[in-house]
């Protein structure tokens, strides 16, 4: 792939990405139809499943040759990195869309053989247009986001659902409480993509999770890679693109200080 084909899907994401915040914010007005999958908060909305069909009718008419895995299930049965590959997830943070009509967010990773190569976050209702290109940097609003610096523990605000600090399956959280008490405050706003955003752009120092998904993480991936952000599961293994993982996404120096308490 050359400057300029890169350039022409670029663009178009972008676009596609615009186009389908304003069908997004033209439902406000509408009922919506709300379902849920795996158990009762997770939701589903006919507004997912239409931005995705939405994206996947674009790409697939534009770049026939392009694959798309996306959160509803209606792109491709993908089995390894091969290509590229639009990860998208249409509504990240739907139980805030649902209930605040705030605090979600469009979500566009692209990927060529494993590799990020543009994403894509934006925050609808803020109108906050998160862009990332890989070797050119990470923009809000076309600002340039600066490179991360350095932070302790006891300085940063960490993002973290309270799920994790109580008894759970997926980590002890002794570790995960020692974290919250250290660290100078916590947050959850209710989308990863948003909160893995707040990281790139310095908003909040840190954000951890025991489970997201690919079109979750693919974008702020690409976002935090361009400012220095480090990124790895909580056990400090590598991210595999395809599957579910854990994540740990910080500030450097923060990053390490985590995982030697998540590793106690």
């Amino acid at each position: 792939m050359n400057y300029e084909e890169w350039y022409k899907i670029e663009k178009l994401a972008k676009s596609w990405t615009l186009e389908a915040a304003q069908l997004l914010k033209d439902s406000f007005q509408n009922s919506l139809s709300i379902t849920y999958k795996s158990h009762i908060s997770d939701l589903v909305t006919n507004m997912d499943k239409n931005i995705e069909k939405f994206f996947i009718e674009k790409i697939q008419k534009t770049f026939p040759h392009h694959k798309v895995l996306g959160e509803e299930g209606y792109g491709d049965e993908i089995y390894d990195n091969a290509g590229i590959i639009w990860i998208i997830d249409p509504i990240d943070g739907t139980t805030n869309f649902i209930h605040q009509q705030s605090n979600f967010a469009i979500s566009v990773g692209i990927y060529e053989d494993g590799i990020g190569k543009i994403g894509i976050i934006y925050d609808v209702a803020a109108d906050d247009f998160y862009f990332a290109k890989v070797g050119e940097g990470a923009f809000l609003n076309n600002s340039k986001l600066n490179t991360l610096e350095k932070v302790t523990l006891t300085e940063a605000v960490v993002g973290i659902n309270a799920t994790w600090v109580g008894p759970n399956k997926r980590v002890n959280h002794e570790n995960v409480q020692n974290i919250v008490k250290q660290s100078r405050g916590t947050r959850s706003y209710g989308s990863a993509a948003i909160e893995l955003a707040f990281v790139a752009a310095g908003k909040i120092d840190a954000y951890m999770t025991m489970r997201l998904s690919p079109w979750d993480f693919a974008a702020g991936l690409i976002l935090l890679n361009e400012v220095g952000g480090v990124v790895t599961k909580t056990n400090g293994e590598p991210i595999s693109i395809l599957e579910q993982n854990s994540i740990l996404a910080a500030k450097p120096g923060l990053h390490e200080e985590m995982l030697e308490h998540l590793s106690k």
